[in-house]
């Protein structure tokens, strides 16, 4: 098999799902090949990975041999592990070498799930491809690979010739919105007539969602295959044969929840999931499965539904629609620990209109064959109708348990935009019964990141994936540390600012803010500044814009993509910013000496999520302040401190102006969560080590 072309299939970070038909899944109609090789005819995984290192022209650390050895003793032991590798361990090959032996071995293929876009890149563009060729020939064929995405990342071309109505929500008033939006569909159904993959990542410049939504489906509202007449020439069941007839399926964290959780089968057959980035997975599981309710939500039913059923019928809908619109508007944002009676009925009413509006619908698996275009629209209504009707159901479903360990959901309204109106949300408490009974059940899954071992050990995140406590050869699982190949304690230090005074709520105090200035003149810039809040980040540039010599760019300045790349190219630059740059950034070099860190990252007191998760633990009888708001902070903590060291010839200085890291009860298991650097509370020893970098940066220190 030749290796499946990945310029038109690039990554996107979407959550939604390919299609629910099941006709071209791999291991039902026998894509993949067959005749899977015996593992002992194949080389080692040790000898393959020799190849692979040798043909990318890299070197062999103790680290990534350590990790392919155990990724590969997982999939033979059938035992899930989890791995931290540090910053330049070469985890990407660590992982791929072993999986790619397997799928030559399995007839099903090795799913690889990531978090960012580019990661997804690097796997696709860069890593699989010399993979690919530096052991086919050590093989019984070339390995092949493909990216799987969301089914809206295609162009469905049903709907872009069926002409369906604009959803009524998507309607903007201002008429320059409205003519760019025009201009950017008349771009779409121009290039819809050209392309041959339909992949919205080839549209180039892109368009806006809006835009877009006029030209795909999601899964659920998806005819599938069999039922669609474009089914034959779909542009996401082609992607979606890719991938299956691939070795390597590269895919994103929503998109494997789908796939693990609802009756959607998404991805090809497999038995081995890498889940890459693994620390944000629970996040990822969690937005998936959050469902919301809104004056839109209600509107777009409605709209769906259209002329499909008597008026009157769907008139109470949006009437239903009309009271919760006027009951969110008057209601304060936050956490609903209680259902208020007014908004038990009208969540009731909703529930119950939606249903009518269904159950007038009509059977779902009418015959479609006289009026293709109506079922269409009927598949889209079903989809709108049934979220409404679920979530209702849903949100009341949450309240009343006797107790508060018998919470099974929060639920919270979030504060409306000028934009956007008011949202009720809905999410579990939890996600670790799930992903341990869908994800964890019936596969071998490797989890794998820079940070996983909170507080010096890999519990923390194990509960909430739902492994549970570590227990030798019982608990089914192993933790890895194969550490990092930088020296920290020799290249990097920790300051913490205990002199300080702990942060309060009213901004940046005058102190920090001189702190900061001190920091960063004797860095000579260089610095990146990360802060618990935009807010925070923008008064810190304002405050120290007229203070500092060197260049200050801010987030939201331009794109990040953009700033980051002004920072790194010109030394001197300064950038601040906020949760993006704490684990987005990646500059190498002399351009960053310096991260500031100005707290430490709790989450909101008043963040619903959060806040109920910390109550219901400790409802339970653990600690809730450690579960879940320490080990959030020390989660982003070792993401914001591995910013620094990116090369083997990195040096600089982590400060962290909070002095809770120095002084509070919790600092001991925050500070087991960061690298090893070397540590100092003496503002002149750092402030003289970094005025030594500054010396030094375009001599011995950067070469």
């Amino acid at each position: 098999m030749a290796v499946v072309p990945t310029d038109s299939l690039a990554p996107a970070e979407t959550p939604d799902a390919t299609s629910g038909d099941d006709a071209s899944r791999s291991g039902d109609d026998g894509s993949r090949d067959g005749s899977a090789a015996s593992a002992a005819d194949l080389p080692t995984v040790d000898e393959l990975l020799a190849a692979a290192v040798k043909a990318v022209g890299g070197i062999e650390r103790p680290g990534q041999i350590a990790m392919a050895r155990a990724v590969q003793r997982a999939i033979d032991s059938g035992d899930h592990l989890a791995v931290q590798a540090g910053t330049g361990t070469g985890k990407s090959l660590a992982y791929l070498v072993p999986s790619i032996r397997h799928a030559m071995t399995s007839k099903g293929a090795v799913v690889i799930s990531t978090a960012t876009i580019a990661l997804q890149r690097q796997l696709v563009d860069r890593d699989l491809p010399r993979l690919a060729q530096a052991l086919g020939e050590s093989l019984p064929n070339e390995p092949t690979f493909a990216i799987l995405k969301g089914r809206r990342n295609y162009l469905c071309q049903y709907k872009a010739s069926a002409g369906w109505p604009d959803d009524e929500q998507d309607q903007l008033f201002d008429p320059r919105e409205v003519s760019a939006t025009g201009r950017m569909v008349q771009r779409i159904q121009e290039w819809a007539g050209e392309t041959e993959t339909g992949d919205r990542d080839e549209l180039v410049p892109g368009v806006s969602e809006q835009a877009w939504r006029q030209f795909s489906v999601s899964a659920r509202e998806c005819l599938g295959a069999q039922r669609c007449p474009n089914g034959m020439e779909c542009f996401a069941e082609l992607a979606r044969a890719r991938a299956g007839e691939s070795d390597v399926v590269v895919t994103n964290h929503a998109l494997l929840a789908i796939d693990a959780m609802e009756d959607l089968p998404l991805l090809p057959e497999h038995d081995v999931v890498v889940v890459d980035e693994a620390h944000e997975l629970v996040d990822r599981v969690t937005s998936v499965v959050t469902s919301e309710l809104s004056e839109g939500t209600v509107t777009l039913a409605v709209g769906r539904v259209g002329r499909l059923i008597e008026q009157g019928v769907s008139d109470r809908l949006m009437q239903a629609g009309e009271d919760l619109k006027a009951l969110l508007a008057a209601a304060p944002p936050g956490r609903l620990d209680d259902l208020p009676q007014v908004l038990g009925l009208t969540l009731a009413l909703i529930r119950d209109a939606a249903w009518g509006c269904i159950t007038a619908l009509g059977p779902r698996n009418a015959s479609d064959k006289d009026d293709p275009e109506g079922a269409g629209l009927r598949k889209a209504a079903f989809t709108a109708l049934d979220d409404v009707h679920d979530t209702a159901q849903r949100m009341l479903d949450a309240f009343g348990h006797a107790a508060e360990v018998d919470r099974a959901e929060v639920v919270w309204l979030e504060a409306g935009t000028d934009r956007r109106p008011p949202i009720l949300r809905v999410a579990p408490l939890s996600v670790a019964g799930m992903l341990r009974e869908k994800l964890f059940g019936d596969r071998t899954v490797v989890l794998t990141s820079a940070t996983l071992a909170l507080g010096g050990a890999f519990d923390g995140l194990a509960r909430q994936w739902g492994l549970g406590p570590a227990d030798g050869d019982r608990s089914g699982w192993t933790g890895l540390d194969v550490g990092s190949p930088f020296d920290h304690p020799r290249s990097g230090i920790l300051y913490v600012a205990e002199h300080l005074p702990q942060p309060g709520r009213d901004g940046l105090p005058e102190a920090y803010l001189e702190e900061i200035t001190e920091l960063i003149e004797a860095a000579g810039g260089r610095t990146l500044g990360l802060f618990s809040s935009m807010r925070a980040a923008k008064a810190a540039t304002e405050a120290l814009r007229d203070r500092l010599s060197v260049p200050l760019l801010c987030q939201g300045d331009d794109s990040t993509m953009l700033l980051v790349k002004q920072f790194a190219e010109d030394e001197p630059t300064c950038l601040f910013g906020t949760l993006s740059l704490w684990q987005g950034v990646d500059v190498p070099g002399p351009s960053l000496r310096l991260v500031i860190i100005d707290r430490i990252p709790f989450p909101r007191p008043d963040d619903p999520l959060s806040s109920a998760r910390q109550r219901h633990v400790a409802a339970k009888g653990g600690n809730g302040f450690m579960s879940v708001a320490a080990t959030h902070a020390a989660l982003l903590l070792a993401q914001g401190a591995g910013r620094l060291l990116r090369s083997q010839h990195d040096k600089g200085v982590v400060a962290v102006l909070d002095p809770r890291l120095a002084t509070a009860r919790y600092a001991g298991f925050l500070r087991a969560s960061l690298p090893p650097f070397w540590s100092t509370n003496d503002p002149d020893t750092v402030r003289q080590a970094l005025k030594r970098l500054t010396a030094s940066a375009g001599g011995a220190d950067g070469s």
